[in-house]
């Protein structure tokens, strides 16, 4: 059963709602990885588990979860991520150059590099967004040594600040575009910002986060 083929839209109160209960086990299954990879002490992270974070997100909802996209895929108006038939080895570059510099990087840093690098490959048919913060968090909790606390965990201030989210990822692609390194300095402050936010919310007494549907 894939949902968005049945109703055709991604405001169905049926697909609204299912879409709840995956980001509720996309919540829990990223909290799980996170407490298996620091219990093993084997910091790493691979295509198993970015895959593994696609399909709890939109398993049912949208065909190939878990699986690299067969085909071309838009963003918006005014992005088209690389073809295809590039991602696989683009995402196996990508992980590579994690892993090469995982031990040297500073945590923020390199989860801020994972959550470009991911929405620029654009490496699923859905779920890119929800999957690249996840992936940048599970990064920066393992690269931190701890699930890192907070009434309202970084993927989710991401999402809340999404203007700004948008326009630090179109910086760092405008520079590609431009022939000049990668410029993630507006990405890396955004994600330093809430994370400090999510950080200090830590001394208040708070309600227990709970997942959200994501677009």
């Amino acid at each position: 059963m894939i949902l968005f083929e049945l109703v055709n839209s991604e405001k169905h109160p049926v697909y609204q709602d299912l879409e709840i209960s995956n980001g509720n086990r996309h919540y829990d299954f990223l909290r799980s990885i996170v407490a298996a990879a620091l219990a093993i002490q084997r910091p790493f992270l691979s295509s198993n588990v970015i895959k593994a974070l696609n399909y709890h997100a939109i398993t049912c909802l949208h065909t190939n979860a878990g699986e690299y996209r067969p085909c071309e895929v838009t963003v918006g108006d005014d992005y088209h991520p690389p073809a295809h038939f590039r991602v696989p080895a683009l995402m196996e570059d990508f992980v590579n150059i994690v892993n090469r510099i995982w031990e040297n990087s500073d945590p923020i840093m390199l989860a801020t590099f994972v959550l470009w690098r991911m929405n620029w490959i654009h490496p699923f048919i859905n779920g890119n967004g929800r999957t690249a913060r996840a992936a940048c968090y599970f990064v920066l909790c393992v690269k931190s040594g701890s699930w890192l606390p907070g009434a309202t965990i970084l993927p989710q201030l991401i999402r809340q600040n999404r203007d700004e989210y948008v326009a630090a990822l179109k910086q760092a692609d405008k520079s590609i575009e431009d022939g000049k390194p990668f410029d993630l300095s507006a990405l890396h402050a955004l994600l330093s910002k809430l994370l400090s936010e999510q950080l200090n919310s830590v001394a208040a007494p708070t309600v227990a986060p709970q997942p959200t549907a994501d677009a």
